[in-house]
């Protein structure tokens, strides 16, 4: 964390605020999509957004809850684009339902911000049988931005402007299970321990950046990944434990088109300035094995 209000790398700092870090960005004719978008995080990134002139798709379990952002939105940024769609990431049908409906309205997608998670529950499972918080944290964003990768790299060549994918992370990713990610682990209830697993979920989120980068990259699309831990500030995520949740802010600087991000992808990002992650996070092997293992719980057979 940049402390004392010092600048980072980039020239922020722990305490700048979206608004500062997105001065002077034009995101007339941008789409993006945010998850988790009724509150906390997910709720200031729509605001910054759509301050920005972008078109934003709010993306959320609760639809009536997501109409009175909405409308909250639209009272402050009147003429701004907003729509509200349905998704639950604990159930692989609806967010492929989700997919599947956003394609079809043909809209691009310039922007993904894979921000929806939750935060040291007790031992759950989701509706596909899988831990909660892997299947949340992780395999949702993961075959969501599958899902709707081809339509992101159709936009940036039609349009010209790079895509982004940004996976909301957090410095907890360093505080997970010694092995880094339990494998053959991920449903046992005897091995579940709520603040690890949730680490491990956040590391998570950081190796799917490392490998999709390596993927993108060998295809030659103009799409980066990347991941960030933003700051630290207490939302309604942190319900279930004492420890203060991560976030405000999310991917706002990776709306930047200037030299600082453009082409920037698979790395760790604090407080709007690039970050090291762990040596774990940055691992190539674990990022390779841990997309190979996500597959198994999220191709159809």
């Amino acid at each position: 964390m940049w402390i004392f209000g010092l600048n980072g790398n980039f020239g922020f700092s722990a305490r700048s605020t979206a608004e500062q870090v997105t001065k002077g960005v034009d995101g007339t004719g941008l789409v993006a999509i945010v998850t988790g978008a009724t509150n906390g995080i997910g709720k200031e990134t729509t605001r910054v957004l759509a301050l920005r002139g972008v078109h934003v798709i709010l993306g959320v379990r609760n639809v009536k809850a997501g109409e009175k952002v909405k409308e909250e939105m639209l009272q402050k940024h009147p003429g701004s684009e907003i729509d509200v769609m349905e998704i639950d990431l604990s159930s692989q049908a609806s967010i492929r339902k989700f997919a599947a409906e956003f394609i079809a309205t043909g809209l691009p997608l310039n922007i993904l911000i894979n921000n929806a998670g939750m935060m040291s529950p007790p031992f759950t499972l989701s509706k596909d049988n899988i831990e909660q918080q892997f299947a949340v944290n992780h395999l949702g964003p993961f075959l969501l931005t599958n899902l709707l990768l081809d339509t992101m790299k159709k936009t940036a060549r039609d349009c010209g402007k790079e895509g982004r994918v940004v996976n909301v992370a957090s410095e907890l990713h360093r505080y997970g299970y010694k092995e880094g990610i339990i494998f053959d682990k991920i449903n046992d209830k005897t091995s579940y321990k709520p603040v690890i697993a949730y680490g491990q979920s956040k590391l998570c989120n950081i190796l799917h950046c490392v490998e999709l980068t390596r993927r993108l990259k060998e295809e030659g699309a103009n799409v980066t990944a990347n991941s960030l831990h933003p700051g630290v500030i207490a939302t309604n995520i942190s319900q279930n434990s004492s420890l203060l949740a991560c976030v405000l802010g999310c991917a706002n600087i990776f709306m930047k088109n200037v030299p600082q991000v453009n082409g920037l992808s698979g790395e760790y990002f604090m407080d709007s300035n690039k970050a090291k992650a762990s040596s774990m996070a940055r691992d190539p092997e674990l990022a390779k094995k841990l997309w190979e293992f996500s597959l198994t719980f999220t191709e159809k057979n």
